[in-house]
């Protein structure tokens, strides 16, 4: 006759009942019995895998990369997880918290390779939201949340001092060649403005000038007497002034007559 054993599963744990090798049921906290063999005859080999669903805490120490501008940091990092999906942690890797670990590692990689130092420096915080959300997908596949990714710490070699001048000195170098530049275009497009400003004005008054001239010219051929008045006007003006000169010339017709 068939016997039991007792397998006890706690508050914040999940059991995998496995039939014969073959996963059955996803067993809740509580008493469950487990049968086992009695005097050689067989029974159903039953097997509880116990899975802890708790929140836990992975340290990822001294992991060194490059940032972009080529400057090698060592970053420490603290994960915390926790497995929301007891079958597929198990089933679907090997070992999930080993492979949370490379993957949050690989993250990290990802990250600070396309920053700056100064951007890593000014802004930690952006470095833990990115890594987090580079691996919160892939974990889900396996069953895992990840709930944190911080970094802890960050390492430079050497003096940090004088790294973080010579990343400095480029970026205010690069700040400065940028803003000559931008100034020089200012210059040449406000005086191309200007130039372009006063060609308009010039022909404004080129234009209001032809148009004056035109409207004398209808006016005197419409009326001649007003361009004969102008004459007269234009002989008084010469005339009260002294320097001025009348030529008056008489026609050979006119030279006849006298003789």
């Amino acid at each position: 006759m068939p016997m039991s054993s007792e397998v006890i599963i706690r508050s914040g744990f999940r059991g995998l009942r496995y039939v014969d090798g073959r996963f059955d049921q996803v067993l809740e906290p509580g008493r469950y019995d487990v049968p086992v063999s009695r005097f050689g005859r067989r029974a159903p080999k039953v097997e509880i895998l116990i899975v802890d669903l708790r929140e836990r805490e992975l340290n990822i120490k001294g992991q060194e990369i490059l940032t972009v501008d080529k400057v090698a940091v060592r970053v420490n990092i603290i994960t915390h997880f926790r497995v929301v999906d007891p079958v597929a942690a198990v089933e679907r890797v090997a070992d999930y918290g080993d492979r949370v670990y490379s993957d949050v590692q690989l993250a990290a990689r990802r990250s600070l390779a396309s920053m700056t130092l100064e951007g890593i420096l000014t802004n930690r915080n952006q470095l833990s939201e990115d890594i987090l959300r580079d691996v919160e997908g892939v974990s889900a596949g396996y069953g895992v949340e990840i709930i944190r990714a911080d970094v802890k710490d960050l390492i430079f070699p050497g003096n940090l001092q004088d790294v973080m001048n010579r990343v400095l000195t480029a970026q205010r170098l690069a700040e400065a060649q940028m803003i000559e530049a931008r100034t020089k275009a200012d210059r040449e497009r406000l005086a191309a403005e200007a130039d372009a400003e006063a060609k308009r004005i010039r022909a404004d008054a080129e234009v209001d000038a032809l148009r004056r001239l035109a409207d004398a010219a209808q006016a005197y051929a419409e009326h001649p007497a007003l361009l004969r008045l102008r004459e007269l006007e234009t002989l008084g003006a010469l005339g009260a002034n002294a320097a001025a000169r009348l030529y008056i010339g008489f026609d050979k017709h006119s030279d006849h007559l006298n003789d």
